[in-house]
C-alpha cells in the first residue's frame, strides 16, 4: 500500500506471481503513457514521467514495455482516453483509504470500487472525507545493506532538504516536501547511494492500529483494490502487525 508500509509493499510486489506482476506492468505502463501525454517524453522536465520510470525500474519492467508506453503517449499508437479521479473512503477498523484512479469508464469503475468497499466491510465516501488526513510527500527508501551508516545518511539528506529520516527494519525511510525531491535525489546520487524506492506519494498525518478480524478484512480490501485494473495507487493510514 503506497503511503504507508511502502517497503513491505515493494518487497511483496517484487515477489509477486505472474498474474499480479502483469497487472503491475500494465498500471505502470499506463502511468508512463499519461505522463508523456501531459508533459512530453523528456523526464528531465517531466516529474511525473521521471517518477513513473523510477517505478518501472524498481519493478523490473522490460524496456520494450516502457518504450511502447512512451510511444503511446506520444500518439504513435492508439490508446484509450483515460480520466484521472481520486476516490476516498473508510476501511475496517476506522482506517482511511484514498485511491488514484485512471479509467476510461467512470461509471464502471465507481460501481466496482463501491462493491469492493462494501464486500470487505468499508464504505466509499464523498470527495474530501479523508483527504485532509494525508499530505503529499517525497519518500525515499535506502536499504541498510546498500548504505548502513545512519548518521552519514542523515547528514546528507537533511542538508539536501529532507524533513525526517527514520530507521525501519532493514531500511532507512526519508521524507521531504515534493519540491525537494530533485535535490535529495541528486545528493544521494553524488554519494553513490542507491534507493530501493523513490516516489512522491500521499502520507498520513497519523495512523490507526487495526487488529484481529478488522485487520483481515482490511488486508483483503487493499489486495482487491490493488488488483483492480483501474486503481493506480492505494493510500492508507493504518498499521498492522506483520503477523496479522
Amino acid at each position: 500500500m503506497s503511503g504507508h508500509s511502502k517497503w513491505a509493499n515493494i518487497k511483496r510486489k517484487k515477489g509477486a506471481n505472474d498474474a499480479i506482476r502483469g497487472k503491475i506492468t500494465t498500471k505502470i505502463g499506463r502511468e508512463i503513457t499519461i505522463a508523456v501525454r501531459m508533459g512530453g517524453a523528456d523526464p528531465t522536465g517531466n516529474m511525473r514521467l521521471k517518477l513513473a520510470l523510477s517505478k518501472a525500474k524498481a519493478n523490473n519492467i522490460p524496456k520494450d514495455n516502457i518504450n511502447r508506453a512512451i510511444q503511446k503517449g506520444l500518439g504513435a499508437t492508439e490508446g484509450s482516453n483515460y480520466e484521472e479521479i481520486t476516490y476516498e473512503g473508510y476501511g475496517p477498523g476506522g482506517s482511511a483509504i484514498m485511491l488514484d484512479i485512471l479509467t476510461d469508464n467512470r461509471n464502471r469503475t465507481a460501481a466496482d470500487v463501491r462493491h469492493l468497499f462494501s464486500r470487505f466491510g468499508g464504505n466509499l465516501g464523498e470527495t474530501g472525507c479523508v483527504g485532509w488526513m494525508f499530505k503529499q510527500k517525497a519518500v525515499f527508501v535506502v536499504e541498510k545493506e546498500t548504505f548502513g551508516d545512519e548518521d552519514a545518511l542523515m547528514d546528507i539528506v537533511l542538508e539536501a532538504g529532507a524533513e525526517d529520516m527514520r530507521s525501519e527494519d532493514d531500511v532507512f525511510e526519508i521524507t521531504a516536501e515534493p519540491a525537494d525531491f530533485d535535490a535529495i535525489e541528486a545528493a544521494l546520487g553524488e554519494k553513490g547511494i542507491e534507493t530501493a524506492s523513490a516516489e512522491i506519494t500521499m502520507v498520513p498525518d497519523n495512523t490507526v492500529k487495526v487488529e484481529g478480524k478488522d485487520a483481515e478484512k482490511l488486508q483483503n480490501l487493499v489486495d482487491a483494490l490493488e488488483e483492480n485494473d483501474d486503481v493506480q495507487n492505494v493510500y492508507g493510514n493504518y498499521e498492522m502487525d506483520e503477523e496479522e
